[in-house]
């Protein structure tokens, strides 16, 4: 998910790619439904005020996006989905053609399905996430900041020739933000939570929040939040719908 997370970087090279998605890519209707929905869909207010997993991690938030979706299928059948998640692994199962340079996986991953704390989870070949709380079943936190940021760019641009360009199939995304690695990065952090729990009728309650601490950026990064919001939403709702839809699926095909 990519875009405005340009103005705070390539975090976001997954939840970054997010608005100029939609400004460059999904055209203004969609933009209009986002802008409908963005304060509603999935927002269970009971949830958005409590304290989840990660919260410590950015005390002081600029923006903090908090969403519910209910999914009929246990926890332990919706976890799989979320640690394979990433680049070059089972994708976000969001807007590929954004994010990735195939598509998302509707399988599961058996090689994908080990995880730890301090593990990479990719969101563009040079870097990404650093999963920071992982709990089987339950919960998932990956975290990203400029600094660490920083230094996935120095380590990639020692392994490659600077005349290296990004190949005509990258997708336009993430060219993008890989062009930012040139830029110099404004201070951020950023992470990213995930919690499952059991729910009646075997179901699960998937919440995430995302939480953004824009650093000393000035009045123009500040200004740029709101629109973060609106972008981080557009492929959030994608990203959950699509987890939603696969772990579904395969909780049916194992009670066929």
């Amino acid at each position: 998910m990519l875009w405005p997370f340009w103005i705070v970087s390539k975090l976001m090279t997954r939840l970054g790619l997010i608005v100029a998605a939609g400004a460059a890519g999904f055209g203004a209707g969609l933009l209009m439904q986002a802008r409908a929905e963005h304060r509603t869909w999935a927002v269970v207010p009971a949830d958005q005020e409590r304290e989840l997993p990660g919260d410590d991690l950015i005390p002081l938030a600029d923006m903090v996006e908090t969403r519910t979706l209910r999914v009929e299928a246990p926890p332990e059948t919706v976890w799989p989905w979320l640690v394979q998640m990433g680049y070059g692994r089972g994708g976000w199962y969001s807007y590929d053609r954004l994010d990735t340079d195939q598509p998302s996986a509707d399988t599961i991953l058996e090689e994908h399905q080990e995880l730890a704390e301090g593990d990479l989870v990719p969101t563009h070949p040079d870097g990404g996430f650093v999963a920071r709380l992982v709990e089987p079943g339950k919960t998932l936190v990956l975290y990203l900041d400029s600094e660490q940021l920083r230094a996935q760019a120095e380590a990639a641009a020692e392994a490659r020739s600077a005349e290296d360009e990004p190949g005509e199939d990258t997708p336009a995304g993430l060219q993008a933000a890989g062009a930012m690695s040139e830029m110099t990065m404004p201070d951020f952090r950023g992470s990213w939570t995930f919690v499952l729990e059991p729910a009646p009728g075997g179901a699960t309650r998937l919440i995430e929040r995302m939480r953004l601490w824009s650093g000393s950026g000035g009045p123009a990064l500040r200004l740029g939040v709101p629109l973060f919001g609106l972008g981080a939403f557009l492929m959030t709702r994608k990203h959950m719908l699509g987890v939603q839809a696969r772990a579904e699926r395969h909780a049916r095909a194992q009670e066929a």
